[in-house]
């Protein structure tokens, strides 16, 4: 199993839909089974290895610097500040790259929350990686298993792995699980500026190089206040 000792927390985002519980705090702060959803995402990464993680902030940054600042052991945190301008999924990690290396890495959403019901989840994409045959691997959560996505499903998987984006379908199985591991040799060239993730996973789509894994445990995407409050309801039962 290759093992991924780099990450990256992705918490600048202004937390819109989720007001107005982010009209004093951001939404990397907002708290659900009595942890602050950025929490959840760094936990996991230290359980799987993670030494080192960036965590870019621009909503209320002091209170993400102090939050960050009171944590205790893995990972170790370099903030990225974006407080001047929010740059995105793409043009955030790009903004990092100095923190996070030339080696793959974890990327991880805020909102994602689930408990790990069995192997860890990060230990499984870590045991599927395989730079040969791919350059993103996205974590991935069955419809039926998910709390809080209103959307119609992202990408459909192939039986050998590789990812197939919804495109004009009305409907795909499988919802992108807010964690990926990403080679950074697909951003060589790219500058911090605002762009979407997405538009290179896209663009690497046809050539077989976007694989993906599906969850075992239930996802929870955390992005307002009543998938806050279902999510707070399903990890007390």
């Amino acid at each position: 199993m290759t093992r991924i000792n780099r990450g990256m927390a992705l918490a600048a985002g202004l937390g819109t839909r989720m007001r107005p519980i982010t009209n004093d705090r951001p939404k990397a702060l907002v708290e659900v089974g009595g942890k602050a959803l950025v929490d959840w995402a760094l936990d996991r990464f230290a359980a799987a290895g993670v030494e080192d993680c960036a965590v870019n902030i621009h909503h209320f940054p002091e209170r993400m610097r102090a939050h960050l600042e009171r944590r205790i052991g893995a990972p170790a945190i370099t903030v990225s500040d974006e407080t001047g301008e929010v740059l995105e999924t793409g043009g955030g990690v790009v903004k990092a790259l100095p923190v996070l290396g030339d080696e793959p890495f974890f990327v991880s959403n805020i909102d994602a929350v689930w408990v790990d019901e069995g192997v860890r989840e990060l230990d499984r994409m870590q045991a599927a990686w395989d730079p040969e045959r791919m350059d993103v691997l996205l974590l991935l959560a069955p419809m039926a298993r998910t709390l809080g996505f209103d959307g119609a499903g992202d990408v459909f998987l192939e039986p050998d792995g590789q990812v197939r984006f919804r495109g004009a379908a009305a409907s795909a199985p499988y919802a992108f699980a807010g964690v990926h591991i990403v080679h950074p040799r697909i951003l060589a060239g790219r500058t911090a500026e605002r762009f979407s993730m997405m538009e290179i996973w896209k663009a690497l789509e046809p050539d077989g190089r976007v694989h993906g894994i599906a969850m075992e445990s239930f996802w929870m995407h955390v992005g307002d206040p009543g998938a806050l409050q279902e999510a707070e309801a399903r990890l007390k039962g």
